[in-house]
């Protein structure tokens, strides 16, 4: 009996082991969330410079309502433009701007997209994204979930009908590298590879290369391209004098 019992033991160790390794796409985004900030994400003002440019993230601590902030200076010009959850509003010299709706969207999402980017993956847990895990990939010697998300249509902003990849480390759960496609301004395709991780107050920040594909492919042949040294580098995402204040 006891042949059978061992074997048995190995086979009901195997299994457990198996189904400890097997995390769902939620699982991992929720494990990298935790390991780059947790709860401090919703407590948090930020503050950064991104080029020529500073951002900041404030919040209505009673309602948790955001507001993304831009404002940078000429020689003889200070701007300021802000995104509420449902407005835009630039303010030139003190006094406030006559924007053009279509103008008024393209500037939120551009002050909405450097924000975004700087604080995944928080945000990868709001209610119009939708998470699959594709498997499972190695990229310089270390094992990563590749995990694809997408938007609903409804919440998911102008930009839903784009979809992004994500390379979520085994050990560490922490998200080193990503690639989306985008549709408007003609479309396209990046690759970012994350560098110079340092945490303030608890938060991890991350600069990025910024990589395109030399030509139109499918975003799931970007990983390959990536591993063969095919993509180009188009620019460094570097941020800069980041502050963040946790509030209580």
């Amino acid at each position: 009996m006891k042949p059978y019992f061992l074997l048995l033991l190995l086979i009901l160790t195997g299994c457990a082991q198996k189904s400890a390794r097997e995390l769902t796409a939620q699982q991992i985004i929720d494990k990298a969330i935790e390991v780059s900030g947790g709860e401090r994400y919703e407590k948090s003002h930020f503050s950064f410079d991104f080029r020529d440019k500073q951002y900041l993230l404030t919040r209505d601590m009673k309602t948790n309502k955001k507001l993304l902030i831009r404002m940078w200076k000429t020689d003889s010009t200070h701007i300021i433009d802000t995104k509420g959850s449902n407005f835009f509003k630039r303010v030139v010299d003190g006094k406030e701007a006559i924007i053009a709706d279509s103008m008024a969207h393209k500037y939120a999402n551009s002050i909405n997209s450097v924000h975004y980017f700087a604080y995944l993956p928080y945000g990868l847990n709001d209610a119009a994204v939708n998470k699959k895990l594709l498997g499972e990939a190695k990229i310089k010697d270390s094992d990563y979930y590749k995990v694809q998300v997408t938007f609903n249509q409804e919440g998911g902003g102008d930009d839903y009908d784009d979809v992004y990849l994500y390379w979520f480390n085994k050990e560490t759960f922490k998200p080193d590298y990503l690639a989306y496609e985008f549709h408007v301004d003609g479309g396209g395709m990046r690759f970012r590879e994350a560098y110079n991780e340092r945490y303030i107050e608890g938060i991890r920040f991350v600069d990025y290369n910024n990589y395109k594909p030399k030509e139109d492919i499918s975003i799931m042949d970007i990983e390959e391209l990536f591993l063969a040294g095919e993509l180009e580098l188009l620019s460094k995402i570097e941020l800069t004098n980041i502050e963040v204040a946790i509030k209580d």
